[in-house]
């Protein structure tokens, strides 16, 4: 498994996995100890999976928390805020009280436009404005932000240097620095958390710290986590036509009938967009002929080959 995600495409912002513990027939194995039984394999039968998906179906999913995992998380520190509401994680992080060393920003090459109706949200387009300037010399908020940013750190080693104490000489660093930290947590909560802030009423810097924690936790239990993928792939494909809600319907339809016409049952989750993005191109989801499910089918399958 691939253990670092990046986030923002600068290569500083990243999600990495440092350990887990649990597998899903612990999952199992922690339901099934109701009855005084234990399977000793790793391996799931069929009847596991089974029993796996009645159990989230159905919200038993203190069987859950018996998987755990550790990330090591490295975001801007407005992200970190956002992340450490979530108070049934763990959470250690450096201390600027204890290094100066390694300071690092989050300075996007463009930004997004405030909401009209949502006062927390922001569009989805992308622009560099041209900002106004004391001096006279106008530059874009790119341009503005670095030089912020340089100012900043100026003013902090100035502050270091003249012996002021690091506690106190971090107040001026921007809410852009970015921070690092682990974070712990067991499967139960981490779905909880991935289903907060992955929609699009979450900001997009933490919607992509959700989505690689998606990714990892795909790989670690795919059977816990693959319905979920399923939800998340249907309202990500949805916004992405700009479909009212009831589309959602529409396509969690294709997706059944997509694993029914799948003679073995093994669709993947984590390349089930693909696989959808294909099949959304025609106009009306719910008319989409079984023939042609089948063709999307094939044409799958021998990518897979």
């Amino acid at each position: 498994m691939k253990q670092e995600r990046l986030l923002y495409g600068d290569g500083v912002g990243s999600v990495s996995l440092v350990e887990s513990m649990g597998v899903e027939m612990t999952i199992v194995n922690s339901a099934r100890v109701s009855l005084g039984k234990h399977n000793h394999h790793i391996d799931l039968t069929k009847r596991d999976i089974k029993l796996i998906r009645y159990l989230i179906e159905n919200r038993h999913t203190s069987t859950l928390e018996h998987c755990v995992v550790t990330f090591r998380i490295k975001v801007p520190l407005f992200v970190r805020s956002q992340h450490h509401r979530h108070r049934t994680w763990s959470f250690n992080e450096i201390s600027r009280r204890y290094t100066d060393d390694g300071l690092e920003f989050y300075t996007p090459e463009t930004f997004r436009s405030q909401h009209l109706s949502n006062r927390q949200a922001s569009n989805l387009d992308k622009f560099n404005p041209i900002l106004p300037s004391i001096t006279g010399d106008s530059q874009d908020a790119c341009e503005a932000l670095r030089a912020h940013v340089l100012d900043c750190v100026d003013l902090f080693e100035s502050m270091i240097d003249a012996g002021i104490a690091r506690e106190q000489a971090r107040m001026v660093l921007p809410q852009n620095l970015y921070t690092e930290y682990y974070g712990t947590v067991n499967l139960n909560n981490l779905i909880k958390f991935i289903g907060l802030r992955i929609t699009s009423h979450a900001q997009w810097e933490i919607r992509m710290v959700a989505l690689r924690m998606l990714e990892i936790a795909g790989e670690l239990w795919p059977q816990v986590v693959g319905p979920l993928l399923d939800r998340l792939y249907i309202v990500e494909l949805c916004e992405l036509r700009g479909e009212p809600e009831p589309a959602v319907s529409k396509i969690e339809h294709v997706i059944k009938r997509l694993r029914a016409c799948w003679s073995s049952g093994d669709l993947h989750y984590l390349r089930l967009g693909q696989l959808l993005a294909n099949v959304i191109g025609d106009a009306d989801l719910a008319s989409v002929s079984d023939e042609r499910l089948l063709t999307h089918l094939e044409n799958f399958a021998n990518e897979r080959q």
